[in-house]
Order: structure tokens, then sequence, then C-alpha cells
């Protein structure tokens, strides 16, 4: 195997460049199955990015004692931050609590007299997993000087199934495009090898192993899945900043939060790489296969 290793590589490239055609034809179908796998999946992750912010600004309200004086109270922040899970807790006054109560709710102007003293100090608490939202507002009603604390839990088990459901069914489409990419190349790979069938025949009849005919056909797949994941990550990349673009521009879409595709490349790439190799390398195997039973 190590003296025909080079042999396996020539042959392989060989073969792709002497089907010029079939070999395009080869790429281009691998080109487009990782694009639409790549664009299914790109959304369902920034999808569940909006949902996990969303469910992130899904805070715990922690209320202050009535009794604690002013200055007590604000010095209860480093003791809400030290509870687990705890990411942030900002400080809100009475008065800051009555001026966000009067400019969110009071249109007719009803109540802009009305006392801070109806309110409490409070705690807008942040956490770093959502998905603890129970167990962190009972540990921060624990916290002494804190009378209560509030966490709208429904919701936040509302967002928990969303995205259960969202990364449920992207995971559900990539699988069968990934299905569907390996027939389809494994269709196209059979045609670049259906003229060469009697030349496999011919080996088999001198001896030559299946292993010995299969290994370029391998490497042929490999390096058109190759070139096929290339292409494909680049014109992704491209269409990626598009719709960024797009969003950033569209006044009904920009509350939309799209991740960088800097902050994701490296992922994508590494995953259009074994993809393509998946496709290229399982769709050459299975052409082959066929061919081999003389």
């Amino acid at each position: 195997m190590k003296h025909n290793f080079g042999y396996f590589i020539r042959e392989g490239a060989r073969n792709m460049f002497s089907h010029g055609f079939m070999s395009f034809a080869a790429i281009g179908v691998t080109v487009a199955c990782l694009l639409i796998m790549g664009t299914f999946a790109l959304i369902a992750f920034n999808v569940n990015e909006n949902l996990a912010e969303l469910q992130r600004e899904n805070a715990v309200v922690a209320f202050v004692d009535d009794t604690l004086s002013d200055s007590h109270a604000q010095e209860l922040g480093a003791e809400l931050e030290k509870v687990e899970n705890v990411a942030s807790a900002t400080f809100v006054s009475r008065e800051e609590a009555r001026d966000n109560y009067v400019n969110n709710y009071d249109e007719d102007d009803l109540y802009s007299d009305l006392s801070a003293e109806v309110f409490r100090h409070r705690y807008v608490i942040h956490l770093e997993d959502p998905d603890l939202m129970a167990e962190t507002k009972t540990a921060v009603e624990n916290v002494e000087g804190i009378a209560k604390a509030r966490g709208d839990e429904a919701v936040s088990n509302g967002f928990i199934t969303l995205r259960n459901v969202a990364s449920l069914i992207s995971v559900a489409l990539v699988a069968v495009l990934l299905v569907v990419s390996l027939f389809i190349i494994s269709n196209t790979i059979k045609l670049t090898t259906f003229d060469r069938r009697e030349e496999i025949a011919i080996m088999k009849m001198v001896g030559a192993t299946n292993g010995f005919i299969r290994w370029p056909f391998v490497f042929e797949g490999l390096l058109l899945g190759l070139l096929g994941a290339v292409a494909a990550f680049i014109l992704q990349w491209v269409l990626y900043l598009a719709m960024c673009r797009g969003v950033s521009t569209s006044d009904t879409l920009q509350l939309l939060r799209i991740v960088p595709f800097l902050r994701i490349w490296d992922i994508v790439a590494v995953v259009f790489g074994a993809a393509g190799i998946l496709i290229g390398v399982g769709g050459s195997t299975m052409a082959i296969r066929r061919f081999l039973k003389v």
C-alpha cells in the first residue's frame, strides 16, 4: 500500500482531469448540496442564537426588603452576583422603577404624580444559563435582604421548547440533505466510471485486487469532494455576507442578531471539508462497488 500510494493519487488526479465535464458536474453537484445544507444549518444556527439571546433577556427581578436603607439595598448587588448562575445584577431604585412604569404604561399621563414610595428597590438579574431559572430564583430569594424574586418561567420554558424544536428540525433537514447529496454524487460519479467498466473488467481478469482498483476512484472522489467543499465555502461566505447586509438594511429585520461570519468561519470550513470528503469518498465507494462485481 505504501508503494502504491503515489500511484493511487496520480491515477485519481488523472481520472478527474481526463473526464473534465463529468468531474465539473460532480464538483457542481457537491457545491450545490453543500450550499443547501450550509444555508439551512446557518439559518438554524442564527435562529437558535436569537432565541438564546431572547431567553437571556428574560431576567429575574429581585425585590429588596422595604425595611432596608437605600445604601444597604445597593450593597446587596455584590451578594447577588455571588449566587451561582448569576451573570449580572443591576440595581434599580424606587425612582427609576417609577419612571420606567410611567414611561411604559402611562399613555394618558394619569400617574405623572405617582410617588416613588409605592415601588420597591429591585435588582434586574441576568443569568448565565437561562435553563436554570427556577433554581436561581430560589437561590436569590434566600439572599438576606431580598423579599421575593420574580421570573417568568413559563416564557423561559417556552424558549427552551422552541430552541429544542428548531434544533431538531435543523438536524433532521441537514441529515436528509446529506443522504440525498450522497445519492446524487454517487450517481454522478457512477457516470464517470461507466465508460471505464471494460478497463475495470480487464484489470480484474489479470488479477488486480478490488482494493487496487478501488483506491484511485476513492482518491478521485476525495479530490472532487475537497474542490467542491472549497468552492462551496467561498460561495457560502459571499452569500452569508449578502444576507447580513440585507438584514442590516431592512426596516423589519433589523431586530434580528446575525452572528458575524468571522466568528464561525473556521467551524464552517471544517464542516464543509468533512462533508465534502464524506460525499466525495462515500459517493465514489458506492459508485465503484457495482463495477467490481465482475
